[in-house]
């Protein structure tokens, strides 16, 4: 679990109090001085502002990010006229498949969008890379450090400077490029913009935002259901019996402050009332909860040492009341109002957008797939948390547009990702959720109509999506295909476990983890490897990429792996080491094994998905497009993910650097002045 990190306090207090006055002289100083020098810095600004737009083609462009929007589908419910908004745009001006990338991943492909160039060049290649002393994995977009230097003074620690917070993507965006010719951008939850980078613009951080604990998403399930412990990303804990009510406890982060210090806790009592709801008390505040009902935004302060404290927020839903009671809290989140990391740029912004229109998610992925997986919330709960939080983005992407006179505005939709994975065993197989994903498509259509009222003859409008989406029906273990074709081994006695634990590596010349392929053991390259560079590794790639290359499920007599790639085969780029040596592509049905993804070694090599989240991507990337709607003709008949980024700074006149490998995309424009363009 990645620390995180609750306060920095300086030198002393002493050293705080007398510096004070001096502090409150100079700012009341300094305060006047920047009051005064406001109406030049404003005209300074206007008059750059002005320049930066002298060559633009376009006033605005809009990107509206509609993850996992699939291609095939759209189609589909824009023939059978359920989809008018995005069927209106679509002959306003074009509609394509867009090309996604290797692999088909949403950290990887939203990469490849902001940046315009390949995997190998920004370092995206998974949601996981391994570490390569270790073989350990490790989250591939970021890395969270202790600070530097501490004091520690008995059994406290006293950090004396910041958490190091890094971002591991490379390569500049578009937004970068674009702010400094001085054209500014509003970019709301585009994925792996944590931790978030200082440009001309607003951005709001999204996917790999970790929660208050430092993961990915722990939600946690309160019961006086027999049993207990950890679930797949989530905590079962006791309820205890408690005068009229019961009693539980909320987990936080490590106390950071204390040595050995543990999880910071804060107490709650839950007592039950007439018609099914519970009286909720919990930071010295009281909550009726209704069943089945999730609550608003709830604060929790968590209390550290020397009087620090710390800010989340969570949502609960009451999913039980008798004769068992069951209380579901979402991870906790980082609050924007009070953000324990950096969440945006400028820091003030998340904060303005929480005061402005009230808290909202700030995990990464704040829908809880997982709670769903473990049954911890049912199916209803999971679609009002998923509509829930998109009416959260709603409300940011339309208050930045009635904001933004020119420009960008950038906002990525997740939501439709999130359904489709946790609802594609439903679709069209009758029963109550049949019909889900295609109320989701109708959804996202009411999205594009709301947004069509900002488009003007000066504005570009994108609706986008980064890939397709597939079902996914059978796991496959590539650890286990390679332990019994004699290329990876394990230790004497020891079986398979998670995180590549028992593997022999000097008996191992290839292994997988993560969603996106193979790695080879390499001699030089990793701690252990064995398999020397150069040719006997090109010669290992080919003959794994030749041998699982239409690999067979011959329980159900079906292809699971279409093709295999060398990954140099793919792209190239400084980064190219980092990637995994083979890129898989699965069959419609099959991906990665659960176990795999973790670097499990099973028994077996093929077996059923039992999970809700049933459907996916990370296939071959031939058979996931994404889509590409806009109110221009596209003249490429065959555009790319990574076309995006220097179409965008080709709208408003700059030429794209030489390092992007996307190209423009040709879009027509309607006949007007250009000095109108640029008012």
């Amino acid at each position: 679990m990645m620390p995180v990190y609750l306060a920095y306090i300086g030198p002393g207090a002493g050293f705080a109090f007398l510096g004070s006055f001096l502090t409150l002289a100079v700012g009341l100083a300094l305060g006047a001085a920047s009051l005064l020098a406001w109406p030049f810095r404003m005209m300074w600004r206007f008059l750059r502002g002005a320049q930066g737009y002298k060559r633009a083609k376009v006033r605005k462009l809009i990107f509206l990010g509609l993850d996992g929007l699939d291609p095939a589908l759209t189609e589909r419910y824009m023939k059978e006229g359920k989809l008018p908004n995005m069927r209106r745009l679509s002959e306003q001006g074009s509609f394509r498949r867009l090309r996604t990338t290797f692999p088909a991943l949403s950290p990887v492909a939203w990469s490849t969008f902001a940046t315009g160039v390949n995997p190998a060049r920004h370092a995206m290649f998974d949601f996981l890379n391994r570490n390569l002393k270790s073989y350990l994995p490790e989250l591939s977009s970021t890395r969270v450090r202790d600070p530097q230097r501490m004091l520690h003074i008995g059994k406290y620690r006293i950090p004396l400077g910041k958490p190091i917070v890094e971002m591991r993507r490379k390569s500049r965006t578009f937004w970068q490029v674009l702010g400094e010719h001085h054209i500014t951008s509003t970019v709301l939850r585009v994925p792996i913009t944590f931790p978030p980078e200082k440009f001309n613009g607003r951005l709001l951080s999204a996917m790999c935002t970790p929660d208050l604990l430092g993961t990915q998403g722990t939600f946690a399930l309160f019961t006086t259901r027999a049993g207990g412990g950890a679930m797949e990303s989530g905590n079962r804990f006791p309820l205890s019996k408690s005068g009229e009510g019961y009693a539980g406890e909320i987990q936080g982060p490590a106390n950071s402050m204390r040595e050995n210090g543990g999880a910071l806790k804060l107490p709650f009592t839950l007592k039950p009332g007439a018609g099914g709801t519970a009286l909720l008390e919990v930071c010295g505040e009281r909550y009726r909860l209704r069943p089945n009902e999730f609550t608003p935004w709830i604060t929790l302060t968590f209390r550290a040492s020397f009087g620090i404290r710390v800010k989340g927020i969570v949502r609960f839903l009451l999913t039980e009341t008798e004769p068992e009671i069951s209380l579901y809290m979402t991870p906790v989140n980082i609050d924007p109002e009070n953000p324990a990391l950096p969440i945006s740029h400028p820091s003030i912004y998340a904060t303005y957008l929480a005061k402005l229109l009230g808290a909202y998610a700030t995990l990464g992925m704040a829908e809880d797939t997982w709670a769903l997986n473990e049954q911890a919330i049912d199916e209803e709960a999971f679609l009002q948390q998923a509509y829930l939080t998109c009416a959260e983005r709603e409300a940011m992407f339309f208050s930045a547009l009635e904001r933004t006179r020119r420009g960008v505005t950038a906002c990525v939709f997740d939501t439709t990702d999130r359904v489709q994975h946790m609802f594609f065993r439903h679709k069209d197989k009758g029963g109550p959720y049949s019909r889900t994903i295609e109320e989701l498509y109708r959804r996202a259509d009411d999205i594009v109509g709301k947004t069509l009222k900002y488009v003007d003859d000066g504005t570009v409008l994108f609706v986008l999506s980064d890939h397709g989406f597939a079902s996914f029906e059978r796991g496959v273990n590539l650890n286990a295909w390679l332990h019994q074709n004699g290329y990876l081994a394990l230790k004497e006695g020891a079986e398979g476990r998670d995180y590549l634990q028992g593997i022999d590596w000097s008996r191992t010349k290839a292994y997988t983890f993560g969603l996106a392929g193979i790695y080879i053991n390499q001699k030089g390259r990793e701690q252990y490897g064995i398999v020397a560079p150069g040719a006997e590794t090109d010669a290992l790639k080919l003959e794994l990429a030749a041998r699982l290359t239409g690999l067979r499920d011959e329980e159900l007599g079906r292809t699971a792996i279409r093709k295999a790639w060398p990954s140099d085969a793919l792209y190239r780029g400084p980064y190219l080491d980092a990637a995994p040596d083979l890129i898989i592509g699965y069959a419609d049905g099959y991906r990665a094994s659960w176990d795999a993804a973790v670097g499990k070694v099973t028994a077996a090599v093929f077996e059923d998905n039992r999970k809700a989240w049933s459907g996916d991507h990370c296939i071959d990337p031939h058979l996931v497009p994404g889509v590409l709607i806009s109110n221009r003709r596209i003249a490429a008949e065959d555009p790319g993910i990574e076309d995006m980024a220097p179409t965008a700074l080709e709208l408003f006149g700059i030429k794209p650097p030489a390092y992007m490998e996307g190209r423009p995309l040709i879009v027509s424009e309607p006949a007007r002045a250009q000095s109108e363009v640029a008012a």
